[in-house]
């Protein structure tokens, strides 16, 4: 399994690379949030060579808005991942199953060359989840042993652990074989 991270502004725009394969940074939340770090996060992470994904953390409202919002500010580039972020907001809301499916359609359709993934809490994909719809994989956080999420479904990256980043790992043979499925969106 390939290790990775997720970072955010909570990170710094220099965290350590040493030993990962890729990284998953926050770009955007709802229609009016940018992390601040977000230009010298990917800009750390392509000098490191790992293959770089962005999230968005999904608000109710209006999907359309936000997916543009984000795709406005998360770098176009091949081999890029975007993942949009399905849990609780701050105001103890959530995007419905519907307008998680319609979003990470409406990512397909406007990036149809980048690769669109579902990141979500075991929970929420246990419990919440009635679609099983995650794009073109399933980012699930599970913090279990390294690459065993406790779900029966098909997973491409597993967030193992909050402590002391959020780590990551991703069932891919190899980086070769990670950065040919990111390619081939």
């Amino acid at each position: 399994m390939l290790h990775g991270i997720d970072v955010s502004a909570y990170q710094s725009s220099s965290y350590d690379t040493s030993g990962l394969s890729f990284v998953f940074i926050k770009a955007t939340e709802g229609r009016s949030y940018v992390n601040p770090r977000l230009s010298a996060q990917t800009k750390h992470a392509r000098d490191a060579g790992l293959v770089v994904g962005f999230y968005h953390f999904l608000w109710p409202g209006d999907l359309t808005a936000q997916a543009e919002y984000f795709l406005s500010h998360a770098p176009e580039k091949a081999g890029d991942i975007l993942a949009v972020d399905w849990e609780t907001t701050s105001s103890g809301t959530h995007a419905s199953n519907a307008d998680k499916d319609r979003f990470i359609r409406k990512l397909k359709q406007l990036r149809p060359h980048n690769r669109v993934v579902l990141y979500a809490n075991r929970n929420y994909w246990l419990n919440v989840d009635i679609t099983s719809y995650t794009g073109d994989g399933l980012w699930i956080a599970d913090y279990v042993t390294a690459g065993k999420p406790r779900i029966k479904a098909k997973w491409r990256f597993h967030q193992y652990s909050s402590e002391p980043r959020d780590k990551d790992v991703a069932g891919f043979a190899s980086k070769a074989a990670l950065v040919e499925w990111a390619k081939n969106g």
